[in-house]
């Protein structure tokens, strides 16, 4: 039986906390048309939908920490985050589709790419969904310890609100030292 997994990551623009990236092998029970890219669906839909894919799947998370990202850059965090996911599921997939143009390194694999897969795979969907639900409740949960960034709202994007509670707040340990505007601060 072929098991075809899919490998998305969420968080890479976000100016702090870890990169998250899911690996998903669906099962064939699955209705796949309720799956879609996690950027154009609403918090409630994808937080629903994260339950039915985990219930109806085999998935595994990975991440790559903020010290990692400015050691080794956003993208080899990514890639790394994703390599950590794929590794964790516990069944090996015959086939790794990853959403975007880069594969990471990993041994006795077999792994493509596909631009825009988020959109196109089913399973990269799934992987696009877990990931970007599993981060924003750590980004909303790290949000109440520190109060005036709005991370439940901005979940760390560059957004005005969250710049401004940098230039008045100051920076935190979970953010990005090698992002700007974070590396003209410090």
């Amino acid at each position: 039986m072929k098991l075809i997994a899919g490998v998305d990551e969420v968080g890479r623009g976000s100016l702090i906390g870890p990169v998250y990236a899911a690996a998903v092998i669906l099962n064939k029970s699955i209705n796949k048309r309720l799956l879609k890219d996690s950027k154009i669906l609403k918090k409630d839909k994808r937080e629903f939908l994260a339950k039915y894919i985990k219930k109806n799947s085999i998935w595994a998370i990975g991440k790559a920490s903020v010290g990692e990202i400015d050691k080794i850059n956003i993208l080899n965090a990514s890639l790394l985050a994703m390599k950590r996911a794929i590794i964790k599921l516990k069944q090996k997939p015959t086939l790794v589709l990853i959403d975007g143009n880069k594969l990471p390194k990993i041994k006795n694999y077999n792994l493509n790419f596909v631009i825009k897969g988020d959109q196109k795979i089913p399973s990269i969907s799934a992987a696009s969904i877990i990931a970007k639900v599993t981060r924003d409740k750590m980004i909303s949960d790290l949000g109440r310890k520190f109060k005036g960034y709005s991370w439940d709202k901005n979940f760390g994007y560059g957004t005005k609100q969250h710049l401004n509670a940098i230039k008045n707040l100051g920076i935190t340990p979970h953010h990005r030292k090698t992002f700007s505007p974070i590396n003209k601060i410090r």
